[in-house]
Formats: structure tokens, C-alpha cells, sequence
């Protein structure tokens, strides 16, 4: 089990990258068909972690439970997460999922006292209201090229990223259904032997769909760069992140873990702005703003606790 300065380092990374590769998919969903691209993000991830499958010598076989919660796990941490927030950024931008993902934290909060039965205060509900006003905020904020642009065409435009964020938001959910029921797998399992069998379930999830959609799309179209963007993409998304949330989760709590999503939409959001030349407009700025506002109240006491050595 690692020290716990080792195990923040680990769930920092993870949700740094995390944030990094939605902004980053916005490109690679205008190229491939979102389910396409997962089946081929599960799948060179399952390439790249072969290895990873075998059962170590000192692991318990699978319990029911734990193939159930494996299963889960991976259909909404893996499948449904991505599907939804590839959806969604496609529909919308890297700087809107930033601000809509910033409720994790207190999605999380919400699903460790409904589902593990955990005390949640007052402090914390008051988060998810202030989550709940900078989603709001964010999705009344229009466009600028809006303004411009014909009055049936901008009404379209408006639902298209309605739907992009009430995907963003059922994303926000799977992912902190994803860490609260990673924390019990990290009981009986390893990091690793995680990582893999939940990409496995990935796989199967998505091949269907994928076998499908590669029989019309023209491979030969997609430029070189993309296809490096898609591996760096599938190594980041299957491998890397959820290795190192789960190596972290082994020696932390739930709860602190939390804390650490927020660099999910911080990381989302400025690789948005940086590298996809995307802007906040003020009311973007104001519902950003509350967003964080909500992770500092959700995250708050984990803080205090780890001062007071709880």
C-alpha cells in the first residue's frame, strides 16, 4: 500500500489527466464516431494491458460481489462515461464540461450518504446548491457566434447544447459513482487487476457498436496525428488515470479522495482555453466560479480532517 503523500500525488495525476483528455476528445469526436472511438480506446488499452489480466497468487478468486461491482463500475465509469462526455463536449466545449464536471465532489458527497450510508453536513449541501446555480448559470450563457447567427439556426444550436450538458451532468454522475464504488474494490483487488478488468468490460460493452460503425467510416481519411492522439488518448483514458485513482483510493478514504476531482474540471477547462483556443465569457467566468465555490465547501472538511490527523 503506498504512503498517503504517494497516494495524492496518485489521485492528483489521475484527475489532472483525466481533465485533459476531455478537452482533448473534442477533436477526436469531430473525426471518429463517438462509439467507435471508445471501442478503439478499450481496445488498445486491453492491448496495453495484457498483462495486467492475470490473477496474482496472493488475490482471492472473484466473489459474485465483486464481479457485480466490477461490472458496474465499468459500465458506468467506463462505457457510459465516456460515451456521455464525448457527447457531450462534441455538443458543447472543453470549458463547458469544466464548469458542469466541477459537481463532482458533491455528486460524490450525495452518493456516499444515499449508498454507504455516510454523514453528510450541512456544509456539503450547501455545495451541490452552488453546483446546481453554476450549471444553470453556465448553460443560459450563449454562445457568442449565437448572436450572429439566423434565429432557427441559433434555437437549434441552443438544444444541441442543452442535450451537451445534461450528457456533461449524467457524466459528472457516472464518474463519482465510478470512485465511490472503487473504493470497495480497492479491498479485495489490486490497482492493476481493476485497471484491466473493468477496460475488459469496456470492451465488450462497446464492441457491438463499434463492429458496426467501422463497416462505412473511411480509416484512411484520419491523418497521422490523430491516430497518435487517439493512443495517447486510449493509454491516458484505460490505463493510466484509473492505475493511478485506484493505487491512490487503496490508502485513502473516499471522501478525500473526492477532493481531488477537482482537478478534473480545473485541467479540463484551461486545456480548453490553452490549447483548443476556446474563452470564458463573463458569465461563464461567474458560473465557473461558483462551481469551485462548491468544491471548496464539499471538500472542506476532508481538509480539516486531515489537518486534526482524523
Amino acid at each position: 500500500m503506498p504512503s498517503r503523500p504517494i497516494a495524492y500525488l496518485c489521485l492528483a495525476l489521475s484527475m489532472s489527466l483525466v481533465g485533459s483528455y476531455v478537452a482533448l476528445s473534442k477533436p477526436l469526436a469531430a473525426t471518429f464516431p463517438v462509439l467507435l472511438l471508445a471501442w478503439m480506446r478499450f481496445g488498445i488499452g486491453g492491448v496495453a494491458m495484457l498483462g495486467w489480466l492475470r490473477k496474482p497468487a496472493d488475490e482471492p478468486a472473484l466473489a459474485p460481489q465483486t464481479r457485480a461491482l466490477l461490472f458496474l463500475q465499468s459500465l458506468l465509469g467506463n462505457f457510459l462515461f465516456t460515451v456521455c462526455m464525448i457527447y457531450g463536449v462534441s455538443l458543447t466545449s472543453a470549458t463547458s464540461a469544466g464548469v458542469i464536471m466541477a459537481c463532482i465532489p458533491a455528486c460524490v458527497a450525495v452518493m456516499s450518504w444515499l449508498f454507504l450510508r455516510e454523514r453528510v453536513n450541512a456544509r456539503t449541501w450547501v455545495a451541490v446548491a452552488c453546483a446546481v446555480l453554476g450549471i444553470a448559470l453556465f448553460a443560459l450563457a450563449k454562445p457568442e457566434q449565437a448572436a450572429h447567427a439566423a434565429a432557427s439556426s441559433a434555437s437549434a444550436q441552443a438544444n444541441l447544447q442543452w442535450l451537451g450538458y445534461l450528457l456533461l451532468l449524467c457524466a459528472s454522475v457516472c464518474e463519482a459513482a465510478y470512485s465511490v464504488i472503487g473504493k470497495k474494490l480497492t479491498a479485495s483487488l489490486g490497482p492493476k487487476r481493476i485497471t484491466s478488468l473493468i477496460n475488459l468490460w469496456g470492451f465488450a460493452l462497446s464492441t457491438p457498436f463499434g463492429l458496426y460503425l467501422m463497416r462505412d467510416f473511411d480509416f484512411a481519411t484520419v491523418p497521422w496525428g490523430m491516430w497518435l492522439l487517439l493512443v495517447l488518448y486510449a493509454l491516458a483514458a484505460c490505463m493510466w488515470t484509473v492505475w493511478l485513482w485506484m493505487t491512490g483510493l487503496r490508502a485513502v478514504p473516499a471522501a478525500q479522495g473526492g477532493v481531488f476531482t477537482v482537478l478534473l474540471p480545473v485541467s479540463a477547462a484551461l486545456v480548453g482555453v490553452l490549447a483548443l483556443g476556446e474563452r470564458f465569457t463573463p458569465l461563464q467566468l461567474l458560473a465557473f466560479g461558483l462551481a469551485l465555490a462548491s468544491v471548496v465547501l464539499a471538500t472542506l472538511p476532508s481538509r480539516l480532517a486531515l489537518r486534526v490527523g482524523r
